[in-house]
């Protein structure tokens, strides 16, 4: 999540632990289920936050395990794999926290 954005990937390996291998993984865009999106919203508003980089597992049967928030994740490689606006989110993130004269 950057600020009020969701960009939901899905990460498949087909190696338990999917970061010893990046050039063999596939990348997916997925939507998030609307209650998990609000459950985004709730945790970041909790916790005060405006980014998170929340890991999930997902079953056979499609439901959401979560499993973290990293509030300074790495992210920027799935905007290169997949064409998700992140790093323009990010900007437009940064330019409503700033102010002009």
């Amino acid at each position: 999540m950057i600020g009020d954005r969701v960009f939901s990937v899905r990460i498949e390996s087909d190696v338990l632990d999917w970061r010893t291998s990046y050039g063999r993984n596939t990348y997916t865009v997925v939507d998030t289920p609307p209650g998990i999106r609000a459950s985004l919203f709730s945790y970041l508003r909790c916790f005060g936050l405006v980014f998170g980089a929340f890991d999930f597992a997902v079953t056979d049967r499609d439901a959401w395990i979560f499993l973290e928030c990293n509030p300074s994740g790495q992210w920027a490689w799935l905007e290169h794999e997949t064409g998700l606006p992140m790093v323009a989110a990010f900007a437009d993130l940064l330019e409503k926290g700033s102010t002009h004269g």
